[in-house]
């Protein structure tokens, strides 16, 4: 079980089961939800995570054709996505993770949307959009 919650503490969440693959997301949807580069995503199964409290506080909002995004309404900190074709899982951002277990960060996905002024230079693969395939590296 690890446990998760936004930044001013009024959502909490639990996540029981694998965390599973993390992915680092260059997408601009990503970059703007949450404020940086990239955002770290895990692809959990929907039944897997539970929220504790707060649940009232949570925004969610459609953020493209294929998604939507929750959040806290108080401080703004991103939860997860769902993806509309996936509706057995959850993305949990895992930012919000206060202890999270060890995590496999399998690749970079939507390079080729990703800031310009932001250089990946680790050695993860790399896939020009986010279904994994062939990787560019």
């Amino acid at each position: 079980m690890t446990r998760g919650e936004c930044s001013c503490g009024r959502v909490e969440y639990q996540v029981s089961g694998p965390i599973g693959e993390v992915r680092y997301c260059h997408c601009s949807s990503c970059r703007r939800a949450s404020g940086s580069a990239f955002s770290a995503n895990a692809r959990i199964a929907a039944e897997n995570f539970n929220l504790v409290r707060g649940q009232d506080l949570i925004t969610e909002y459609k953020s493209s054709a294929h998604a939507t995004r929750g959040f806290c309404s108080v401080c703004g900190s991103p939860l997860y996505a769902r993806v509309i074709d996936e509706p057995d899982h959850i993305r949990i951002r895992l930012g919000g993770l206060e202890d999270p277990q060890s995590v496999n960060v399998t690749g970079h996905v939507w390079v080729d949307d990703k800031a310009d002024w932001f250089d990946i230079e680790d050695d993860l693969p790399q896939w020009h959009e986010g279904a994994p395939g062939v990787p560019l590296k």
